[in-house]
């Protein structure tokens, strides 16, 4: 993968859609998530044309609290997961990316939470929230063992939510596909929350 990626998220479609990109503009996949559902599950396409189905993405629980999110290859095998840290994730939010075994390997921390709140309270007001997107700019970071390796961070954009991920420090390749998952999820979920 080249970065940074772009994730951007159609806001005026009625489920939401995710479509993720490199650097040269190639889509890395796209995910157009069901509205309705009692117990999460998103399904991860290679590109926009949903031919080819890259993985599934299921919750543990219908109440997500601290639920975790499964990935799995098109034949059920496990890639991966990522949980939310229950009430750590309350005021900061905080995540950890989970290997196939379970075992946690990455973490995803919110790195400034007021401006997660400005952008969501904002984003309520009628007309001003159209425009929230311009000036209040969250960043969350993708850290191992305390140092950063990724930092996404929501970008200026009108009638659509982008985000950028840049590379830090370099990813051991078998862990992207997995750390790609996760940032997408993640960002399904936070702005589900608000």
């Amino acid at each position: 993968m080249q970065y940074p990626l772009r994730l951007r998220f159609k806001i005026l479609a009625l489920a939401p859609q995710c479509f993720v990109e490199d650097a040269s503009g190639a889509e890395v996949c796209y995910v157009k998530q069901k509205l309705l559902r009692l117990k999460e599950k998103v399904e991860v396409f290679t590109d926009s044309s949903r031919r080819e189905l890259l993985c599934t993405i299921s919750a543990d629980r219908m109440i997500d609290f601290s639920a975790s999110y499964t990935f799995r290859s098109p034949d059920g095998q496990v890639m991966g997961a990522v949980r939310r840290r229950g009430l750590r994730s309350l005021w900061r939010a905080s995540y950890e990316i989970l290997d196939a075994q379970g075992q946690p390997t990455f973490e995803i921390h919110e790195e400034n939470p007021f401006a997660k709140v400005l952008d969501t309270v904002l984003g309520e007001i009628p007309v001003v929230g159209l425009l929230t997107g311009f000036f209040a700019h969250p960043r969350y970071a993708v850290r191992q063992e305390g140092r950063t390796l990724l930092r996404m961070t929501k970008r200026r954009a009108f009638f659509e939510g982008r985000f950028d991920v840049e590379q830090v420090e370099p990813v051991p390749p078998h862990d992207e596909l997995g750390i790609v998952l996760s940032l997408l999820m993640f960002v399904l979920l936070e702005r589900s929350r608000g």
